[in-house]
């Protein structure tokens, strides 16, 4: 017989031991498994908040690591940002940063204006995306100008395919294109429950802006 105790006459303090025992074999064998090294593709969407906020944490963690990085922002534009104003001292040779946008299409107003910015902002984009110097690219908003074909698809697919295999590459905005998600390796949909500015609240510093 064996001297363990059943799971019936087990203390509690014994069934979690249990249950943490069982869960780290399980991600231990994932672990042994996950055996390739290569740069990966991250997209953020949905209509939740959190898409930029979350691929600016990666961006820190990246610089943290001494990587090589770099950032173009497809539509925030006209206005300053928390993350703009932090992460632009860092700006030289670990960081370039470019906020390319023309700002919100309903600021505009002017379709071929926002096409400009966003042809001109894919232009940095995709020489940062053919770059091996780059370990980790941050492409904010893009998906919102895929959505809006001001980038064609195509281009991004084709740029993303050939980048160098190491580099690491997060696309956010919501709206991602189903060819995006296809090539994608994580794809994280943001979901809204409750947003503050529904309720009357304006933008706040450190949260949204």
């Amino acid at each position: 017989m064996s001297d363990q105790p059943s799971h019936d006459t087990m203390t509690p303090e014994e069934r979690h031991r249990e249950r943490m025992q069982r869960k780290k074999e399980l991600v231990d064998r994932k672990i042994a498994k996950a055996t390739i090294d290569r740069g990966v593709l991250v997209v953020n969407t949905g209509n939740g908040k959190g898409k930029s906020s979350s691929g600016f944490g990666m961006l820190a963690r990246s610089l943290g690591h001494g990587f090589k990085c770099g950032v173009v922002q497809f539509i925030k534009g006209t206005f300053s940002t928390g993350e703009e104003a932090f992460f632009r001292h860092l700006a030289g040779d670990q960081l370039d940063y470019h906020v390319m946008g023309e700002g919100f299409t309903w600021e505009t107003q002017d379709k071929a204006r926002d096409i400009a910015a966003a042809q001109a902002a894919w232009t940095v984009a995709a020489g940062m995306l053919a770059d091996p110097a780059y370990d980790f690219v941050l492409l904010d908003e893009l998906n919102i100008a895929l959505v809006k074909q001001y980038v064609q698809l195509e281009q991004v697919l084709t740029a993303v395919a050939a980048r160098p295999p190491r580099q690491h590459v997060v696309i956010t905005g919501r709206g991602a294109p189903d060819g995006l998600i296809a090539v994608a390796d994580t794809v994280t949909e943001m979901r809204v429950i409750k947003h503050a500015f529904d309720a009357g609240i304006k933008a706040q510093k450190g949260v949204e802006l």
